[in-house]
């Protein structure tokens, strides 16, 4: 029996199994979709996956550089407290040198790459781990940067990872000062969590977006004032507040956090100046654990009540 890209889809999600090895499965037992959940019961993966339909929210994200290429990964569990756990931390750490190392194209090509010390491949030491620590583990997105320099940040024991990338003249990639400047960068990053790295990454489906709010927004005012604006003083006000969303949600026109009576780009520019050289940062990642993941609010009592029952 023939099976197809839609029966690996619906055993996959039967049994939280990864998909190279719901194809094998279905292989194995000739597309007899029961028959492949014994199968993969068998080996052991449908057992420690019994649990991949609990929401993992939790856990580290977390930022790396390896022999020059900087990786931020987020991997997730279902509680802070595995989130801190030895085992888990090396996992994930685990993770961000292979990301670093193969340079996996994605998420279902990173599962199949060798786990380093193990034998195993990623995908195997993530349902070991499931097994040892009792919870459902995620690795959830990575982003790798191989050029440049990478200078990594990670915030209160991995609620935040934040990577960036710089490109600097010869000469200044292992410089302290420049080493310096991306931590100090990524911990603005942290902290004030920009949209964009410069104005002119705003796209213009956004910047319209902006503009029609913005010119709502005036009109009401205007509107409810004494003396009404004129149309051309409206668009004026407008234009003044596409700037200041410039500078809230774009890193380089962002005030320094350090010094905010001037932009980050500016700060950059003075830094490449005292150096004599030219430092331009390139991108940037920044990831919390758990963001965008709908957490499951437990009734903590009504749980107790049923397990005395």
């Amino acid at each position: 029996m023939a099976f197809t890209a839609n029966d690996v889809k619906n055993l996959r999600e039967m049994t939280g199994v990864g998909m190279l090895d719901c194809k094998k499965a279905l292989a194995a037992t000739d597309g007899d979709m029961d028959k492949a959940v014994e199968y993969l019961r068998e080996k052991g993966l449908a057992a420690a996956q019994k649990k991949a339909g609990r929401i993992a929210a939790e856990g580290m994200a977390y930022a790396t550089v390896v022999n020059g290429v900087g990786v931020v990964v987020e991997v997730n569990a279902e509680t802070d407290f595995v989130g801190q756990n030895e085992l888990f931390i090396e996992f994930t750490k685990g993770v961000a040198q292979v990301v670093a190392q193969e340079n996996p194209a994605d998420l279902e090509v990173l599962l199949t790459k060798a786990f380093p010390g193990t034998g195993r491949t990623v995908q195997e030491e993530q349902q070991e781990k499931v097994m040892v620590i009792g919870e459902n583990i995620q690795i959830r997105r990575f982003v790798r940067f191989a050029e440049g320099v990478n200078v990594p940040y990670n915030h209160m024991g991995g609620r935040i990872g934040v990577l960036v990338n710089m490109e600097v003249s010869a000469g200044l990639e292992e410089n302290t000062s420049v080493i310096e400047l991306g931590k100090d960068i990524a911990m603005q990053i942290a902290a004030m969590n920009p949209s964009f790295r410069d104005k002119s990454d705003v796209n213009q489906e956004t910047l319209d977006k902006e503009r029609e709010i913005l010119m709502a927004q005036a009109k009401t005012e205007n509107e409810a004032a004494a003396k009404p604006k004129p149309e051309n003083i409206l668009v004026k006000m407008v234009d003044g507040r596409v700037s200041k969303f410039y500078e809230e949600n774009c890193l380089l026109q962002q005030a320094y956090v350090k010094e905010n009576k001037i932009s980050v780009e500016q700060h950059v520019a003075a830094v490449a100046k005292e150096l004599g050289g030219s430092i331009s940062v390139k991108g940037f990642v920044r990831f919390e654990k758990g963001e965008g993941i709908e957490k499951k609010e437990d009734n903590f009592a009504a749980e107790v009540a049923s397990m005395m029952q």
